[in-house]
This record gives C-alpha cells, structure tokens and sequence, in this order.
C-alpha cells in the first residue's frame, strides 16, 4: 500500500512538472510571437517574385557575361531589400556599403594575413565594426567578409561579384517596390 501511494504521489508531481511546462511554452509562444513581424499573403507574394527575380537576374547576367555577379551573401540580402525594404538595414547606402565593407576588409585581410582560420574572425570582426562607423551595418556585409577569406578572395571581388552585384540588387528593388501597390523604397540613398 506504502509503494502504491509513493508511486501515486511521484505520478501527480510528473503530471504537474508536465502542465507547468505546458503552460510555460504556452506563455512563452504568445510573448514571442507579439515581437515577430506578421504579414500579409500579398507582401509574402510581392517579396517571393521580387527576391525570385531578383536572384535570377544576377545568375543569367553571371551566366551569360561570364563574370560573377552573385555571392552567397546576396541570399540574405535578398530577405531584406525585398522581405522587408523599409528597414534601416535594407537601404541602399547600407546594401551598396556595407557588402562593400566585407570585400574590401576581407580582400586586405587575406593580402595580409592569409587566408588562416583566425583571419575568418577578424574579417567578420573588423567589418562590423567598420561597418558601424561608417553607419551602413548590412548583416549580409559579414558574410561577404566570411566567403571573402573562404575564397582567398583578390581586389577583384570587391567589383565583382560584391559592388556591381549589390548595384544591380538595389537597382531592381528600386524598380521592382516602386511598381509593386503599397510598397516604396528607398526610405533614403545615402
């Protein structure tokens, strides 16, 4: 009878452990989903043909010109110019300047240093922070920085793939949300 109630009352702590955490990821779903951005199907669709274009157009023009116009990078850059333009991180001054940053730190790092496992840290490192004083923060500009030194990049890949594929992203976004309803962008150039 003894082992039959300590069996019980362990079974009613567990069921109890078990609703606490229930009600707890419940609570905590609701919170993170008041910080999450909702949208509509409409600019979930205007951002998929936006990004699809977009991403096609740099990979023909690599294709067909036999120079690389696209990086890895440009993917997230993708989310952002078309995903969601009117943040700060999508402008153009910040696209254009901040992959920029990443090639021209990662390109000296690797004339420097090589391409070694550390310099893959500082690049990434060294171009936040330049990107920070120079106010155009672009998280994609840290990936540049990554397949920068991945790639034992040269000063060529500051052109191409990074400033002319940037220039061409910003410049189909520009044309692509002005002709889209209820979407604008830039909210500023510089």
């Amino acid at each position: 009878m003894v082992v039959l109630r300590k069996q019980r009352t362990k079974l009613l702590k567990d069921v109890n452990a078990y609703r606490r955490i229930i009600v707890s990821a419940r609570k905590s779903h609701r919170r993170g989903r008041a910080y999450q951005p909702q949208f509509s199907f409409a600019q979930g669709l205007l951002s998929w043909v936006g990004s699809l274009i977009g991403i096609e157009v740099l990979a023909y023009l690599s294709v067909f010109t036999h120079y690389p116009l696209i990086a890895a990078p440009f993917g997230a850059t993708a989310v952002l110019v078309y995903g969601i333009p009117d943040s700060p991180l999508a402008q153009p001054r910040n696209v254009i300047g901040g992959n920029c940053m990443g090639a021209l730190v990662s390109v000296a790092l690797v004339q420097a240093f090589g391409s070694e496992p550390w310099v893959m840290g500082l690049a990434v490192a060294t171009t936040i922070k330049m990107m920070k004083l120079t106010r155009t923060v672009h998280p994609p500009g840290g990936a540049v920085a990554l397949v920068g030194v991945m790639s034992h990049a040269s000063w060529s890949f500051l052109l191409t793939p990074v400033f002319v594929g940037s220039t061409i992203m910003v410049l189909w976004t520009f044309v692509f949300n002005n002709t889209a309803p209820g979407r604008r962008y830039p909210r500023h150039w510089l």
